[in-house]
C-alpha cells in the first residue's frame, strides 16, 4: 500500500466566489427524509444465544433487533415467548429510527431461559422478581429480587454493600491504581509507588427496570490533592439476578515522555471489594479459576490430608463446599488440635503473559509464600466465602489482555479482601513512551523520507498515548453459600464467554439495516459461490490462527491485527513501522462485521467483538486536542503522526451497538458528533500540501472520501438514535450530502472548503478531478448506500453513483467525462463492489460484468492465489504454526467485503 495521494485542492478564493451560488435550508424542497414506508408486515423474530447453554449464570443479555421501514411506531411494545409458548419477561426500548419516525432498530433485555425466543408485538410479561432502583436516600440502591446493591453517590466508593436477603455478602467496591513515579530500564533503582484510590464526580441511572437497571459512575482515581486516570463505569443489574456485570473504561492522561525515566507509570490497575467472613476457619472456601472450568478448591484452613482423620464424610463435604459437622463429631485427634493446622489466608494468581499463570498463597503478611500451581490460561475467576454466603468475581478476557491478577487478602479475618487486577502490580510497570528518538527527522521533508523507507508517519510529539482508552468487563456473584462444582463452571463460563443473544441473519436482510441489498446469506449453490465461500472461511480461519500464533495479546494489543507480513522473516511486520498494527486501516472491522450479519456466525462474532473494544478505544483518541481522531497505523497503536477522522470512524462501531445496545460503544459514537471541529485543531494532510492553508472554521478543507465518511457515520447514527444532538446531526447529514452532490464534479471533486456553522461544504467554480484510491474504502460505500436509501436526494445518488461508475473504468472513459483521468490509481478489486451496487441501481448490465471482472481478474486475491498455509516450525519461527505470505490485511479485508457485497449484489450473474 502506498502512502496517501496528494490531494486536488480548491482554492479558496474560487470557492467562496461560488459558495454565492448556493443555498439550502433544512427541511427544504431538494433535501427529504425518503417517504414514509407502507407498514411492513410484522413477523415473529426467533432470537437465539451465539454459544450453547443459553444465559447460564450470567445476570442477562440484551440484544438489537432491527425492523423494517414502517413496521412499527415508537410506542409498540413487545413481549417473548420461550419455545413452549411461554410468556417470557422482557424489557424493550427504542435504539434508532428510521427518518418517518418508525422503529428501525429495538433493544430487547432478558434474565432467564436458555433457548430459542420468539419476539412479537405484544404486552411484555412482568418478572416475577422486578428489578427495583430507589434513588431518594444518600446511595442508589437496586434491588433484583434477588440481591441488593447499595451505589455511592459521591467519595470513594462506588458499590457500598451487596446483601443478599438480610445477609452482607461484599462491601466497600472500589477501584485502585498504583502509580510508579520513575521505571527503571536495568537493574538498578529503588522502585517506589502510590496509591490512588476512585473519587466519584458523577451518578446516573440509566435504566431503572424492571428487566434492566443500568447505573453509570464517573469519576477519577486520586490522591491528596491529584487526581487523574479518568474511569468511566457501568454496572448491569438484572431481574432475579445473583449476580451484576461491571463495565470498566479509563482514559489514559498521564505524562510518559521518551526517553525520560520519570512520568505516570502504572503499576497496578484494578477493582476491589471487601467481603465479610463469617463461618470457622474450616468451612471458608477459596476457588481460583484455572485453564478451562479448572478450579483450584481448599479452605482457609484445610483438614483433608493430614497426619489424623476427621473421617470420610468431613472431609469430602470440605472439599464440596458444604458446612461440616460440628467438630465434636469429628475424630477427636483432629478436633482437638484444629489450632496447630495452619490458615491460609492469602492467594494470589498471576497471569504474566498469554501463556502461563502461577499460583501461590501464604498464611498472613509478613511471612513466605508457597507455590499453590500454576498452568497456562486462567479463566480469570475466583471465590471467597462460606456456607453463610460468598463472592464470586471474574474478570474477561483474563489472559488475553495480560498482565492480569487476581488476589484474595486476609481470608482467615472478619474480613476478605478481593482485587481484580486490569494490570497486574507484579508485571513490569505500564510503559507507554513512544519507541524511537525520532533519528532526525524534524523536517517534513525529512519525515516524509522516513515515510518512504519505514511507512512509519513521524512527526515530534505525536506519538503519545495522552487520551487513549480501554474498557474491561467483569461480573460478581452474591452467592448464598459455597456454590456447587458444577455451578461454580457456569460462572466461570459465563466470565470466559459472556452469553449474547442474538437475531438472525435473515431479519437484518429483511429490515435492510446495514446497506440495503449489500448482504446476503452464505450461498453454495454453485461451484463459483462455494469458491468464494471457501476463500472468506480460508480467511478468517488463517487470522484468527495468527492471533494464536502470533500472540495478538496483552492490555492495549488483544483486538488487533497486523497490517503486513515479511516472507523473508515469516513474520508480520510488527516493529516496521505504517506495516505493524492495522488500526482499522481500509476496514478489517467492516469486513468481520459483515462476515458476522451474513452468517451468524459466534466465532466471527468474538472475533468482531475483540476487534471493536480495541479499535474503539485504544486507536482513538477521548481526551486532549486530537480527541475525536485515531491514529494511523503503526508499531505502537498511537504511534504515526497521522490523526485521522477515517480511524475514529463510526462506521465501525454501529454494528456491535445496534446488535448489543451497548452503552459504553454508544458514548463513542456520540462522542463523535462533533469531531468535524478537529479540522480547525490538525490539518490530515498538512505533509503534501503545495499550496498555504491555514484551518478557518469557516473553510475547512475536508475530503469527500476517508474525511466526509467518518463524519457523516457518527452524524447518521446521531439522528437514527434520536441521540441529544440529532437535529444538528441530521441538519449535517443533508447538508453535505446536498453540497457533495452541488460540487462540478460531484464526488470526483475529491474535497471541498466546509464551514463548521453552516454545516456545508461551498461549492467550486471550477470542476476538479481529485480521486483517490483511499476514498471510499473506509465504508464509504457501506454509508453512501444505507444513506440512498433513507434519503430522497436524487443529486447525492447521482453523484456518487457516477463516482462508482468512473473509479473503475478505463483512463479514457474518465477523460471523456470529467475532462481528465483519475491518474495511477489502486485497489480495484476492493472498488468492484462499487461497481455492483452502482449496476443494480442503475440496471446496466455492463457494469455487472465489470464488477466481476475487476473482482476476479485485476489486483488484490485471484483464484490463482495459493489459498492454503504452509506449515512453520523451528529453527524458521519462534514457535510452531503455519503462514500464507501471500496474504495482507489490506487486500483480506479489501477481498472480504468486495466478495460479500458482490455476491448479494450480483450472484445470479456471476461468470
Amino acid at each position: 500500500m502506498s502512502p496517501i495521494p496528494r490531494r486536488s485542492l480548491l482554492k479558496a478564493a474560487a470557492v467562496a466566489g461560488a459558495a454565492a451560488q448556493f443555498s439550502w435550508a433544512l427541511g427544504g424542497t431538494n433535501a427529504q427524509a425518503a417517504p414514509r414506508a407502507e407498514a411492513a408486515d410484522a413477523d415473529p423474530v426467533t432470537l437465539d444465544w451465539l454459544e450453547d447453554g443459553g444465559l447460564g449464570a450470567a445476570p442477562g443479555s440484551t440484544v438489537g433487533v432491527p425492523w423494517p421501514k414502517g413496521t412499527y411506531q415508537q410506542d409498540q411494545t413487545f413481549a417473548l415467548t420461550d419455545a413452549d409458548g411461554k410468556a417470557v419477561p422482557v424489557q424493550s426500548w427504542p435504539i434508532a429510527y428510521w427518518p418517518d419516525g418508525s422503529l428501525k432498530w429495538t433493544a430487547h433485555a432478558v434474565s432467564s431461559d436458555s433457548g430459542k425466543l420468539t419476539l412479537t408485538a405484544g404486552d411484555p410479561a412482568a418478572p416475577a422478581k422486578k428489578v427495583t432502583v430507589d434513588k431518594s436516600g444518600g446511595t442508589i440502591d437496586i434491588s433484583t429480587g434477588v440481591i441488593t446493591a447499595k451505589i455511592g453517590k459521591s467519595g470513594s466508593t462506588l458499590v457500598k454493600s451487596v446483601t443478599r436477603g438480610s445477609t452482607e455478602i461484599a462491601r466497600n467496591g472500589r477501584l485502585v491504581l498504583i502509580r510508579q513515579p520513575e521505571i527503571e530500564d536495568e537493574d538498578q533503582g529503588a522502585e517506589k509507588s502510590e496509591r490512588f484510590d476512585s473519587a466519584i464526580s458523577e451518578v446516573e441511572v440509566e435504566q431503572e427496570g424492571p428487566v434492566r437497571a443500568v447505573v453509570r459512575i464517573d469519576g477519577k482515581h486520586r490522591k491528596g490533592d491529584r487526581s487523574w486516570l479518568p474511569f468511566s463505569i457501568r454496572l448491569y443489574f438484572y431481574a432475579g439476578a445473583d449476580s451484576f456485570r461491571m463495565v470498566h473504561t479509563i482514559t489514559f492522561d498521564g505524562k510518559q515522555e521518551p526517553g525520560k525515566a520519570s512520568g505516570d507509570f502504572i503499576r497496578g490497575l484494578g477493582v476491589r471489594f471487601t467481603v465479610p467472613m463469617r463461618d470457622a476457619a474450616y468451612d471458608r472456601h477459596i476457588r481460583i479459576g484455572g485453564d478451562g472450568t479448572g478450579l483450584l478448591r481448599e479452605a482457609v484452613k484445610g483438614i483433608t490430608g493430614l497426619r489424623r482423620d476427621p473421617g470420610a464424610a468431613v472431609q469430602a463435604a470440605q472439599f464440596a463446599g458444604e458446612k461440616l459437622p460440628d467438630p465434636s463429631t469429628w475424630d477427636q485427634r483432629v478436633t482437638t488440635r484444629l489450632q496447630y493446622i495452619p490458615e491460609w489466608g492469602d492467594y494470589t494468581l498471576a497471569q504474566l503473559s498469554a501463556d502461563g499463570f502461577t499460583l501461590r498463597k501464604r498464611t498472613k503478611k509478613g511471612y513466605g509464600w508457597i507455590g499453590a500451581g500454576g498452568g497456562q490460561r486462567a479463566s480469570g475467576f475466583g471465590y471467597v466465602g462460606g456456607p453463610s454466603g460468598g463472592f464470586s468475581f471474574g474478570l474477561r478476557d483474563f489472559w488475553e489482555k495480560f498482565p492480569a491478577q487476581l488476589d484474595i487478602r486476609e481470608a482467615h479475618t472478619d474480613e476478605a479482601e478481593v482485587t481484580l487486577w486490569l494490570w497486574s502490580p507484579e508485571a513490569q510497570p505500564m510503559d507507554l513512551r513512544f519507541y524511537h528518538d525520532g533519528m532526525g527527522q524534524d523536517t517534513y521533508a525529512e519525515q516524509l523520507e522516513g515515510l518512504n523507507i519505514t511507512y512509519e508517519d513521524y512527526e515530534p510529539g505525536f506519538g503519545t498515548p495522552y487520551g487513549i482508552a480501554r474498557t474491561s468487563e467483569l461480573l460478581f456473584w452474591a452467592n448464598e453459600s459455597t456454590p456447587a462444582p458444577e455451578k461454580l463452571a457456569e460462572q466461570v463460563d459465563a466470565v470466559r464467554v459472556l452469553p449474547q443473544l442474538a437475531a438472525p441473519p435473515k431479519q437484518l436482510i429483511k429490515a435492510k439495516v446495514f446497506g440495503p441489498g449489500l448482504y446476503s446469506e452464505p450461498d453454495r449453490s454453485t461451484p463459483a459461490k462455494a469458491k468464494i465461500e471457501e476463500h472468506l472461511d480460508f480467511l478468517f480461519t488463517y487470522y484468527k490462527d495468527q492471533v494464536e500464533m502470533r500472540r495478538w495479546y496483552g492490555f492495549w494489543d488483544y483486538g488487533d491485527i497486523m497490517h503486513s507480513y515479511d516472507p523473508v522473516r515469516h513474520q508480520w511486520r510488527y516493529d516496521v513501522g505504517g506495516y505493524a498494527w492495522d488500526n482499522s486501516e481500509l476496514s478489517p472491522d467492516l469486513w468481520l462485521w459483515f462476515a458476522y450479519i451474513r452468517s451468524g456466525r459466534s466465532d466471527i462474532f468474538r472475533f468482531a467483538e475483540a476487534m471493536t473494544r480495541h479499535t474503539g478505544e485504544v486507536d482513538v483518541y477521548h481526551l486532549g486536542q486530537w480527541a475525536g481522531l485515531g491514529t494511523r497505523h503503526g508499531v505502537q497503536h498511537y504511534a504515526d503522526s497521522a490523526k485521522q477522522q477515517r480511524i475514529a470512524n463510526t462506521t465501525y462501531r454501529r454494528y456491535y451497538y445496534f446488535l448489543t445496545a451497548d452503552e459504553r460503544v454508544g458514548d463513542l459514537m456520540h462522542a463523535n458528533v462533533d469531531s468535524d471541529e478537529t479540522f480547525l485543531v490538525l490539518d490530515p494532510i498538512r505533509k503534501i500540501r503545495t499550496e498555504p492553508y491555514t484551518p478557518d472554521r469557516h473553510a475547512l478543507s475536508i475530503g469527500f472520501g476517508t474525511d466526509w465518511s467518518g463524519l457523516v457515520s457518527a452524524w447518521l447514527t446521531e439522528w437514527e438514535r434520536k441521540g441529544p444532538k440529532w437535529e444538528k446531526a441530521k441538519a449535517r447529514v443533508l447538508s453535505t450530502m446536498e453540497t457533495i452532490a452541488a460540487q462540478p464534479n460531484g464526488f470526483v471533486q475529491g474535497s471541498g472548503l466546509y464551514d463548521l456553522d453552516t454545516g456545508k461544504f461551498a461549492v467550486a467554480g471550477t470542476p476538479v478531478v481529485g480521486v483517490s484510491h483511499l476514498s471510499a474504502v473506509f465504508g464509504l460505500n457501506e454509508l453512501c448506500a444505507e444513506l440512498i436509501d433513507l434519503v430522497d436526494m436524487p443529486a447525492f445518488k447521482d453523484a456518487y453513483l457516477d463516482y462508482c461508475r468512473y473509479f473503475n473504468a478505463t483512463k479514457a472513459e474518465q477523460a471523456a467525462r470529467y475532462g481528465s483521468n483519475f491518474g495511477t490509481l489502486l485497489l480495484f478489486q476492493g472498488h468492484s463492489r462499487l461497481d455492483a451496487y452502482a449496476a443494480v441501481q442503475t440496471g446496466d448490465a455492463k457494469l455487472a460484468t465489470r464488477a466481476w471482472s475487476k473482482f476476479y481478474n485485476s489486483d488484490g486475491y485471484t483464484e490463482s492465489s495459493p489459498w492454503k498455509t504452509e506449515k512453520l516450525s523451528g529453527p524458521v519461527t519462534l514457535v510452531p504454526g503455519s503462514e500464507a505470505n501471500w496474504v495482507y490485511t489490506n487486500d483480506t479485508a479489501l477481498y472480504g467485503l468486495a466478495a460479500i457485497e458482490n455476491l448479494a449484489l450480483l450472484g445470479d450473474k456471476m461468470p
